[in-house]
């Protein structure tokens, strides 16, 4: 068995850098477990623990789906809170609506589908996980610091190609193996 994942890797320009560091140290006092930057993705699909027979199926499905999807760009824009006000979870970077990878995203959800893998309750919300919150003394100082960065252009990045990897749990955080990689027609 595998803790696998289907995903487009992002690497951090340096606005993205400078504002991930600097959110970073305004909330060093909270019990955030921040991402490390170079394992910064858009999940296109969480599979978990995956029999390793299923691989060859996954990675035909994703293959398939690139011949239908030309190269695109996005733009990183926006942060933002999954969970609620009293009870935040998880802070993000958002990516601006993006056609290509909507369907994209929709697209590979179906036909992974196809082949056994329920989707997931929550719908394809493209967006980039930079912190996983444990807790959280100070609320309104975590909504004073993230506020004036709805709406913020952090990051244009140009896709070209999707990942399957696998995700290493470690006790210094995930260690991410890329199983295959599959370049857009």
């Amino acid at each position: 068995m595998k803790r696998l994942f289907a995903a487009i890797k992002i690497i951090p320009d340096d606005v993205f850098l400078e504002l991930f560091y600097k959110m970073k140290r305004q909330l060093k006092d909270e019990k955030i477990k921040w991402v490390d930057p170079g394992n910064v993705h858009i999940t296109l699909k969480f599979f978990g623990e995956t029999d390793e027979e299923k691989i060859p199926e996954i990675i035909d499905v994703m293959n398939k789906t690139s011949q239908h999807s030309n190269p695109f760009s996005i733009s990183i824009k926006n942060v933002g809170l999954f969970g609620s006000t009293y009870k935040p979870r998880v802070i993000w970077f958002g990516i601006e609506e993006n056609k290509e990878l909507l369907n994209l995203g929709h697209t590979l959800l179906e036909k992974f589908e196809g082949i056994g893998f329920q989707r997931d309750r929550q719908n394809f919300r493209p967006h980039l996980t930079i912190g996983r919150i444990k807790y959280i003394e100070d609320k309104k100082r975590l909504n004073d610091i993230l506020q004036p960065l709805k709406d913020y252009p952090i990051q244009k990045s140009d896709v070209h190609e999707m990942f399957l990897f696998e995700s290493i749990l470690k006790p210094t955080g995930p260690e991410y193996r890329v199983i295959e990689t599959i370049r857009f027609q």
